[in-house]
Formats: structure tokens, C-alpha cells, sequence
């Protein structure tokens, strides 16, 4: 066996080539990406007899990172995996679907190789390259194409039981975000596996894309044979209303074999974008590519069909007409009068999950006071600080602030600073040059900042950000430029930060977990979002929050004594809680009369635990209601033994409230 090992160590390649050089690998024959892999994992430290280490996820990181790539899972197992179930139920195999990072998310299948303690194929394992060798996994995801590995080109000795074949799926912004992969034990006919794994990811790409764009635009399946214009392996081209070519899958790309983005139809096909609109769409079009290749065309029109009346005035070739100088004098304001973004915002549709400005309060003061704030500072170069306990709101206030302001028709990038891996925030954030570090996706990444140029950047949970991260946060809040990993080119962006967090960034600082130059970057308008219990138009709130359910989905009315029990409920998870009480309760009723019944038990438990305390409160005669909270909170704290959460729940106060009499004690929190 060692001297199959040397044999195949690679001859011919650098260390450069083997960890860096993505360009060529699209050249490279199979014998040379596992020559490459091999060389990388000498690179790493590993011999031939290591045990693979799988770097575990906790429970609790496993089920944060299965809730982001949610969309991914559902797609590849409801939508995808029934298609193949048939081949699949036959074969002693596992299907594997790994991150980006190679953290395996879910398996499906029955494999013949043992145990998963003995395979590693669980959720949570990662099967990088650096912990678990040459694999189909984490080759597949450091090459950014399909590959298979045969039992004894597994550079661990441990992993030689198995063939897998792996292939990488990407969404429609062309983003490497996951791998999927079947393993078997050897005994399956391996080129069938391998067709069959780079289809099934295609397939998932293709539905990826479907959810993305199917709601609103045109989406042309295009194929060398009218019969096969439904299958897996056709280009498909997504269409705007003007024809501009807003995606593609990569199918797409390699038979037209050029970049399509942002093309226009008619640079591709002998059709104008009018044409295709009024084409009927159960008759395929047979047309020519490139003024060459024949194809034969579908066209799937969007799901929602929106009418527009058409206004030949945003044609490039409009040229306005003048206006009489009389006319011109006569609608001029005076001098004295500036007109700003604020008081003239553009004109653009509020998406439906956005709450309009003025439905944001409801008769709290102070709810009002920070809307009118934060809406006229939107047109500052001043950041937003907003605090707040989780739940409370916070994305949903931002959201509207950016749809009610100048920055509406470009991008608002909410960043959760606490849902991305440590290791992964700097890359996600300022982008990276393709190979710029072992496992970079091929084509790079633009990053999340410059996504949001000319638009809103909301860092959400900034308190998280990793200290090395916020250097470099503040050094491209303070020159208004960003250098993407493994480049040197420096790109301009602009950009309106609003950040939020439920910590106390100034306690923070002194503890010297967050930069204070960063926070003084960031806290121009500092406000803080009221929690649900405290709020003084909670009823007004609550009928208003229900009443959006009821036309997303049918429902009953709120009783006048069912809207009392809500108002009395304390709440700990604010507006989110309530939002799911609501959903829960309206699903129970089924468009019958709303009774308590109907709402889940964890509400109840909420009121039984606010009742008890109250009861507790009235039997102790130094009642903390009449205490000051000067005095109650340092006391509680120090009977919760510095529990902040538990101290903010029996005072009636918020979590920030606690902070604040806790400084002016002097107590440790």
C-alpha cells in the first residue's frame, strides 16, 4: 500500500499550483486534481494513517447553520431527491449535502458501510480537505467542480472504504453555497453515480432559481431537442420585463459558452423581448443562438403577472419638451425654500413584508419621537445605533427606513454579525479575489458592503463582530473603500450603516471586547427600540399585527376579551413572540371564534409566571412596586446572582434599564 501511495504522489506540481492555481483546474486531468489534493494535504500535515478530525459542530451552532441554509435543504429534499428516489431506493448509497465549509447538513440513504460513528457521514462533521484528507467533499468544494474519488484515492487510509462523487451547487448570484454528495461502498457502477450526483446538483440549482425569480420574471428553458426541454440538463436564462438577462444557470453558460450577465435577448437569440411577451407559452419556438447554433426555446412566464402601463417616456431617445419661460417662473419656489431627498423620496413600491412609516407606532411617544429621528437622519452621512432586546423589532424598523428613503431602489444587505462563523465574517463581509485562501469559491466574492453601494447596510448584533474584523470595519467606514481579500485593488463604495445590538456597547468597550474608536464610528443617532411589554399603545399594536395576518391568510377576529389577555401577557420575546402566538393561535381556529384553547402552552406559562410573581410582590411587605429602582435592581441582581435577564422580568423593566441603575452601583453585570 505505501508504495501505491508514492506512486501517486504528484511529480509535476508546486505547492502554488496545488493550493492556488483555480485557473487551470478547469484544464487538469482527474489523475492531476487528486495529485493536487494529495500535495495539499502534505501541505497540512496529514500522513496516510491520520484519523480524520471532523471538527464537530455543537448541537446548537448544527441547528443555527441548518436554519440559514433552510431554503437549500428544503429545495434538495422536496423538490429535487423524489425525482431520483426510485434509482436511489435500489442502491446501498448516502446522499450527502455539505455547506460551503464541507459541514455535512443533512443525509439521506442507507449506506452498507457501517455505522455513521464509523463513517463520519453525520450532521455537523466537516469534511474539509485540512481535517479529512483528498474526499469527494472537500475537493469538490476547494476545485469548485464535480469530482470522484475512489476508494484508494482517499489520501487517509481511514476513508478508503467508500467511492464518493461530489458536485458543487451554486445559487443564482453564481455564489458557491454547498456540495452534494453520494457515497457508496464500491459497488455501484461509479460513472453512473457520478452522472447521476452532478444532475442531481444541477437540479437543485435549477429549482434554486426557479424560487428566486419565478414570481416575477420570464424564464426561457432552452435545449438542442424540443423533448428535452423539461429536463435537468436545458440552459436556462431569467428575464426582466425589458429583456435584460438577470440570471442564468451554469448549463446556460457552457453551451452558449460566454458571460451572460446582464446581456440583453436579443444578443443572445434572433428575438426581441416584445416577441417572447406575447409568444404563447405552451408552443416551443425553435430559434438561433449567436447567429449560429439552433435551439429550441420555452418560455415560462412569471407566476404573478404584473400590469404596467406602458409609458414610452423612460425610452433613452425621450427628449422632454421646454417649457414656456411665463410657466417656468410661475412654478419655481422662492430662494429661500430647499428642497431635500428627505421631503421628495423617489418613487418606488413598498414591498409587501415592509410596514409602511407611519404604521410603525401606534401612540407611544417615544416610538414616534425615534421614527421621526431616524427617518429625517437617513438622509445624513450619520450612522444609527439602534438597542434593543431580541425581538423587538429591529429588522422590521430598518427595513421600512430604507424602502422610505433616497437608498430605496438599491440593496438592503442585513448582516446577522452572530450567525456567521468567526472565521468566515471577514471574507463574507469585504469579499475575496478568487483562491485567495483554501477553499475560496472559483469565481470570488464581491462581499456583503459592496452588495450594499448606494444602498442601506444593517449589521445586526454588531457587539459579535471578531476584534480583527473590526479594525477592518472601521478603517472602510473611515475611507469609504474596500480591498477584498487576496487583492490589492481598493473599490469606492457608499453606503447608509444602521447597526443594532442588545449589549451595552459602552460596557463593552471597557472590557475591551469592541474597539471604542468603532463605536464612536457608529453611534451618530443612538436609539433604542422600546421592548413589546413596555410599549404604551401594546392593544393598538397587537390589532394592528393581526389584522396584517389576517390578509396574508384568513382568520378570526379578536375578541374584545381575547385582545385583553393579549395586552396583559408579558412578552419575553417581544414582537417575534407575538407574532408566532398570533399565527399559532389563528392556525388553531381555522377561521373559527379565537379562544384560548387555540393558543400554544409556552403563552400560558409566561402568565403563570408573571402571576406568581405578582403574588409573590403583594405578600412581601417590602413590595418591590414601591421600591425605588435605585435600590430593587441592585438587590435583585444580587439575588439572581447577576442574572440580568431574570432581574429585568421580575422588576418590569428592560435588560438596558438593569445596566443602567447597575453602573451607578457599581455592580458587576
Amino acid at each position: 500500500m505505501q508504495d501505491e501511495e508514492q506512486q501517486q504522489k504528484p511529480e509535476a506540481l508546486t505547492g502554488t499550483e496545488a493550493l492556488t492555481g483555480s485557473e487551470a483546474l478547469a484544464g487538469q486531468t482527474h489523475k492531476e486534481r487528486i495529485q493536487a489534493s494529495w500535495y495539499r494535504c502534505e501541505q497540512f500535515g496529514l500522513e496516510h494513517g491520520s484519523r480524520p478530525d471532523f471538527a464537530t459542530l455543537p448541537k446548537g451552532t448544527l441547528g443555527d447553520l441548518i436554519d440559514q441554509h433552510r431554503s437549500l435543504l428544503e429545495t434538495t429534499e422536496n423538490e429535487v431527491l423524489p425525482y431520483y428516489q426510485n434509482i436511489l431506493s435500489n442502491s446501498a448509497c448516502m446522499i450527502v449535502l455539505a455547506d460551503r465549509q464541507g459541514h455535512v447538513l443533512n443525509t439521506w440513504g442507507q449506506p452498507r458501510f457501517g455505522s455513521a460513528a464509523e463513517h463520519g457521514l453525520i450532521g455537523g462533521n466537516q469534511w474539509s480537505e485540512m481535517g479529512a484528507g483528498t474526499n469527494a467533499i472537500g475537493t469538490a468544494l476547494i476545485t469548485g467542480q464535480a469530482i470522484q474519488v475512489g476508494r484508494d484515492e482517499h489520501f487517509l487510509r481511514a476513508n478508503r472504504f467508500m467511492v464518493g462523487s461530489a458536485s458543487p451547487i451554486y445559487n443564482a448570484k453564481n455564489d458557491l453555497v454547498g456540495v452534494l454528495d453520494i457515497s457508496s461502498d464500491a459497488y455501484l457502477p461509479q460513472d453512473h453515480t457520478f452522472g447521476m450526483v452532478k444532475l442531481m446538483s444541477l437540479s437543485v440549482e435549477n429549482r434554486l432559481i426557479f424560487s428566486a425569480f419565478q414570481k416575477e420574471h420570464f424564464i426561457l428553458s432552452f435545449n438542442t431537442n424540443v423533448s428535452s426541454l423539461d429536463s435537468h440538463w436545458s440552459g436556462i436564462l431569467v428575464l426582466d420585463e425589458n429583456g435584460t438577462i438577470v440570471s442564468a444557470n451554469r448549463r446556460a453558460e457552457v453551451v452558449l459558452a460566454r458571460d451572460l450577465a446582464l446581456l440583453n435577448i436579443n444578443q443572445v437569440f434572433d428575438i426581441e423581448m416584445r416577441e417572447i411577451k406575447h409568444h404563447p407559452f405552451s408552443l416551443p419556438l425553435k430559434l438561433i443562438a449567436m447567429g449560429r447554433y439552433q435551439f429550441y426555446v420555452k418560455v415560462i412566464p412569471p407566476v404573478q403577472q404584473i400590469m404596467r402601463v406602458p409609458d414610452f417616456r423612460q425610452r433613452a431617445d425621450y427628449v422632454a419638451p421646454s417649457q414656456p419661460e411665463a410657466i417656468v417662473m410661475t412654478e419655481k419656489k422662492p430662494p429661500t425654500e430647499k428642497t431635500t431627498k428627505a421631503e421628495n423620496p423617489p418613487s418606488i413600491t413598498i414591498p409587501d413584508n415592509v410596514i409602511p412609516m407611519a404604521e410603525l407606532q401606534h401612540g407611544d411617544e417615544r416610538v414616534e419621537r425615534l421614527v421621526r429621528q431616524a427617518h429625517k437622519i437617513m438622509e445624513k452621512d450619520i450612522p444609527i445605533l439602534i438597542h434593543g432586546e431580541t425581538g423587538a423589532g429591529k429588522e422590521i424598523f430598518v427595513r421600512s427606513l430604507h424602502y422610505h428613503s433616497s437608498r430605496a431602489k438599491e440593496m438592503l444587505v442585513a448582516v446577522n454579525c452572530a450567525a456567521i462563523p468567526a472565521e468566515l465574517v471577514e471574507s463574507e463581509l469585504f469579499g475575496y479575489e478568487k483562491g485567495a485562501f483554501t477553499g475560496a469559491q472559483n469565481r470570488g466574492s464581491i462581499g456583503l458592503i459592496r452588495r450594499a453601494h448606494r444602498g442601506t447596510l444593517f449589521l445586526d448584533e454588531i457587539g459579535e463582530m471578531p476584534m480583527m474584523v473590526q479594525s477592518r470595519l472601521l478603517r472602510v467606514l473611515q475611507e469609504r473603500v474596500v480591498t477584498p481579500l487576496g487583492s490589492t485593488e481598493a473599490f469606492p463604495v457608499d453606503i447608509k450603516l444602521i447597526s443594532a445590538t442588545n449589549r451595552i456597547l459602552k460596557d463593552e468597550v471597557k472590557e475591551g471586547r469592541f474597539r471604542q474608536d468603532l463605536y464612536y464610528r457608529i453611534s451618530g443617532l443612538n436609539i433604542e427600540l422600546p421592548a413589546l411589554r413596555e410599549r404604551t399603545d401594546k392593544a393598538a399594536l397587537i390589532q394592528y399585527l393581526h389584522e396584517r395576518l389576517r390578509k396574508e391568510e384568513p382568520g378570526p377576529a379578536l375578541s374584545p376579551d381575547m385582545l385583553e389577555l393579549l395586552v396583559r401577557h408579558p412578552w419575553p420575546g417581544n414582537m417575534r413572540q407575538l407574532v408566532h402566538v398570533l399565527k399559532v393561535g389563528m392556525a388553531m381556529a381555522d377561521e373559527e371564534t379565537l379562544e384560548e384553547w387555540h393558543l400554544p402552552d409556552d403563552f400560558f406559562d409566561d402568565l403563570d409566571a408573571m402571576a406568581a410573581q405578582t403574588e409573590e410582590a403583594s405578600q412581601n411587605p417590602n413590595s418591590e412596586q414601591d421600591e425605588p429602582l435605585e435600590k430593587l435592581i441592585p438587590r435583585l441582581l444580587n439575588e439572581f446572582k447577576g442574572n440580568v435577564s431574570q432581574t429585568a422580568k421580575t422588576a418590569g423593566v428592560s435588560r438596558n434599564t438593569v445596566y443602567k441603575y447597575a453602573r451607578a452601583k457599581g455592580n458587576d453585570v
